[in-house]
């Protein structure tokens, strides 16, 4: 069974940071291209940044510089470091495995981000 964990979540201070982690399981991680996606309330899901299985990184302009994805092979698990906290950053983050033959969800984790 393939199970994405999300963990890190929580309120934060404008200014502030936060480490988000998702942990794979029932799936070779390394394989996949993985994600975070964030949804706002009222707003559709929205990439926040990517990493390939090769490493290669790709982020939205709005989180440019402040955020920084990471994945290590050796613990199945994917980072997703994020400084300089707006609060417009609020919303449900996801974690997403993907290839081109599947595509896996966590269950999201909320981070807030206000004073």
């Amino acid at each position: 069974q393939v199970q994405l964990v999300e963990s890190g979540g929580g309120l934060v201070q404008p200014g502030g940071s936060l480490r988000l982690s998702c942990a794979v399981s029932g799936i070779i991680s390394h394989l996949y291209n993985m994600g975070w996606y964030r949804q706002a309330p009222g707003k559709q899901r929205e990439l926040v940044a990517t990493i390939t299985s090769g490493g290669s990184t790709n982020y939205a302009d709005s989180v440019k510089v402040r955020f920084t994805i990471s994945r290590d092979n050796a613990r199945n698990t994917v980072y997703l470091q994020m400084n300089s906290l707006k609060p417009e950053d609020t919303a449900v983050y996801y974690c997403n495995a993907a290839t081109t033959f599947a595509s896996y969800w966590g269950q999201g984790t909320q981070v807030t981000v206000s004073s």
